[in-house]
């Protein structure tokens, strides 16, 4: 699996959590990198798919999370910022390139950005020496073209800026400095990633037999059959 967020194998983290979920089942994949957007993201993507072992049915899932930073403000951080416009392209293209490497979009998750609490989110901000760099608002429309670009590609999509602000709840929980996961947050994404993707993986068998089914006599037969 890809993982869009770098710190989520970090203690707590949501890919730390399906990774102890799907133990002896698969390998989960970390290749999130720290403060990179969607444009950045398409032009290494080739590097890290296999195209024979994706092709070969290896690969169980992926999960696409892009958006906190291509919601940049253009006139506040243009280093990160991505047009809307094409950050939506920029998906499906991905999605494209996972499906060339034999990745189906049905084995494709995408995840939205989460919503920004911009008081904290400033204070982070000031102390780095800039304004406010983010907003709430458009940190959504990124999520609804998200959401939008799954359909378009035919994936599922996780959509955390909505689900994390449903019927008025206090979404700062879920967020350790306004725009980055707290512990709190990494179990809100691992809960409702592991209902998107626990029918297609739970059901995977186990990697090497269970040890009391291994025959003591003949362990070479139980191994290696």
């Amino acid at each position: 699996m890809w993982k869009g967020v770098s710190f989520s194998f970090q203690a707590s983290g949501w890919g730390a959590e399906l990774a102890h979920k799907l133990s002896r089942k698969c390998d989960v994949v970390n290749r999130g990198f720290s403060g990179y957007n969607s444009r950045w993201a398409k032009i290494i993507l080739p590097r890290l798919i296999d195209c024979q072992n994706a092709a070969g049915g290896d690969i169980a899932a992926v999960t696409v999370f892009f958006g906190a930073n291509d919601c940049a403000l253009e006139d506040k951080n243009p280093q990160q910022h991505v047009p809307l416009q094409e950050y939506s392209e920029n998906l499906k293209e991905i999605s494209g390139l996972l499906a060339a490497a034999g990745v189906t979009p049905d084995k494709v998750v995408f995840i939205t950005p989460p919503p920004l609490h911009e008081p904290a989110w400033e204070k982070e901000c000031i102390l780095k020496g800039s304004p406010l760099n983010r907003q709430n608002q458009v940190a959504g429309q990124y999520a609804q073209a998200c959401v939008q670009a799954a359909g378009q590609c035919g994936s599922d999509v996780l959509d955390l800026w909505t689900l994390m602000q449903k019927d008025g709840q206090d979404y700062s929980v879920y967020l350790s400095d306004g725009l980055h996961l707290s512990e709190k947050g990494n179990q809100f994404v691992s809960q409702h990633l592991w209902e998107l993707l626990q029918g297609r993986l739970d059901g995977l068998p186990f990697i090497l037999p269970y040890w009391g089914d291994i025959d003591p006599q003949s362990p070479d037969s139980s191994l290696l059959s």
